[in-house]
């Protein structure tokens, strides 16, 4: 029995493929999703090679029509994907052009390899994924540039060691985050514009075989300008590869914020409250309100530290050029790529609907001695060396702790036992607003410092664009 003619390859075999062999090795039930890049590369293909004279008028304009319409149907949930015949997307669309254009379909694959193919078709693929992240990590910066605002000069504790340490703006805290989401947005496009290059007309590892204009594929598909050397263009995964790390970097900076969440959710914080439309209950305890979005964003994040590792795993030992193993890329490809476009946009409205216990939060702020900084800074302006107002603010602390009283609750009398230093100004120098503003430095939690920092940040959100939107 020979081989099915509908392989692209089968002409040198004799014998056919063990069938167990040939369904395990099929990329399409998972490559199905390139089809619309597919059809995109296709038909800049098919216009680089009319160029070249392959393909008369006529010809180009069946199989452009042709693709076209199989976008449609594929848009439109009418494309059976289902099918066990196809080897890969390729195959796909190559059958499904024959179909309804007959046998100039097959000129298509005239000039490329499916090697390039892929290459382009994922290069696309991601290219989309990152257009659609930073759209929505724009959308949560701005979110959380927004509630900072609303939370105006509430106070918060800060934390080290997970345990309280200075009092800080309920603003400057959100804004920490809005820092990694604006690092994480340039992260994106950064890769992207490393990734802007068209692979098309590299052929299966040398080049093309006839004479093609490489600028036409180039121009039409977006991308800044053809690839330089064809082994590196069939064989680069990096694109890939930094879109899932700068994807796993955005999971650690989106678990870091979603594990505060939860642990502020809680009884023992009471910091926020939960907004239900996001919360779940549980079915034994009736009075449960469970944070399921955060903890699933911190397993989500998982999902994405394993797909970066798989990624290094998978080409850490590749010889160039294309080989079989690079298959096993294009799952954690679209493992990313779904994981964001799960989760990502929830984030915005999730941050959105927070509503913080304010009264809670600053009465947090204005104990257990967080106040003990400004106090030892308090001492360094009046000549003492830190090293000395350190030791004596300690000891201030101590003698609070064991008469059951905070620092700004012990007399002028009582703290001159440790320092000379300490006057009747003390007091108003280690409030909750005089602890906040001692932070007087860019980037400090001081009122106006962070009312700067705002509206500084709105003008960077302002600045930010999508790589499309850049024309990069």
């Amino acid at each position: 029995m020979s081989n099915e003619p509908t392989k692209m390859w089968s002409g040198r075999f004799r014998e056919p493929l063990n069938k167990a062999f040939e369904q395990w090795q099929r990329s399409f039930p998972f490559d199905w999703r390139l089809i619309p890049q597919e059809i995109a590369a296709s038909t800049a293909h098919a216009k680089t090679i009319a160029a070249a004279n392959i393909l008369t008028s006529e010809e180009l304009a069946q199989i452009v029509d042709g693709l076209r319409a199989i976008g449609e149907n594929f848009a439109a949930g009418s494309l059976n994907v289902a099918t066990d015949v196809p080897e890969d997307v390729h195959h796909f669309l190559e059958l499904e052009l024959q179909k309804r254009v007959g046998t100039v379909a097959l000129k298509l694959h005239t000039g490329r390899s499916r090697n390039e193919q892929i290459a382009t078709d994922l290069r696309l693929y991601v290219r989309d994924a990152i257009d659609r992240a930073v759209v929505d990590l724009k959308a949560w910066a701005a979110a959380l540039l927004e509630l900072a605002k609303t939370a105006g000069e509430h106070a918060m504790p800060s934390y080290t060691h997970l345990q309280r340490a200075e009092p800080v703006l309920v603003a400057h805290w959100l804004m920490a985050y809005f820092e990694m989401a604006v690092r994480d947005i340039s992260r994106l496009q950064d890769a992207r514009a490393r990734m802007n290059f068209c692979p098309l007309g590299s052929g299966p590892i040398a080049g093309a075989t006839l004479a093609l204009d490489r600028t036409i594929a180039a121009r039409e598909l977006g991308f800044t300008a053809p690839t330089a050397n064809s082994m590196d263009a069939t064989s680069d995964r990096d694109f890939a590869l930094e879109f899932a790390q700068v994807a796993a970097t955005i999971g650690l900076h989106l678990s870091r914020f979603a594990e505060e969440i939860t642990l502020h959710a809680t009884a023992e914080f009471g910091f926020v409250d939960l907004p239900e439309a996001f919360s779940t209950g549980s079915s034994a305890m009736p009075q449960k309100k469970n944070p399921d979005l955060t903890e699933l964003v911190r397993g989500k994040s998982g999902r994405l530290l394993g797909a970066a590792t798989t990624f290094a795993t998978i080409l850490k030992g590749l010889p160039l050029a294309y080989n079989k193993d690079m298959q096993e890329t294009q799952e954690a490809t679209f493992e990313v790529a779904e994981t964001f476009a799960g989760m990502l946009p929830l984030m915005a409205p999730f941050t959105a609907a927070l509503q913080f216990r304010y009264p809670r939060m600053e009465e947090a702020a204005q104990s257990g001695y967080l106040n003990a900084m400004a106090a030892a800074t308090y001492l360094v302006y009046k000549g003492v060396p830190f090293r000395t107002a350190h030791e004596k603010i300690g000891n201030a602390v101590r003698f609070g702790l064991d008469s059951g009283r905070e620092l700004n609750e012990l007399s002028v009398e009582e703290l001159k036992k440790f320092g000379d230093e300490f006057g009747e100004d003390f007091h108003a120098a280690v409030t909750l607003k005089a602890t906040l503003d001692c932070h007087d430095v860019i980037g400090g939690t001081a009122v106006h410092r962070v009312a700067e920092a705002l509206a500084a940040a709105g003008r960077r959100l302002s600045a930010l664009e999508t790589g499309a939107a850049r024309g990069i």
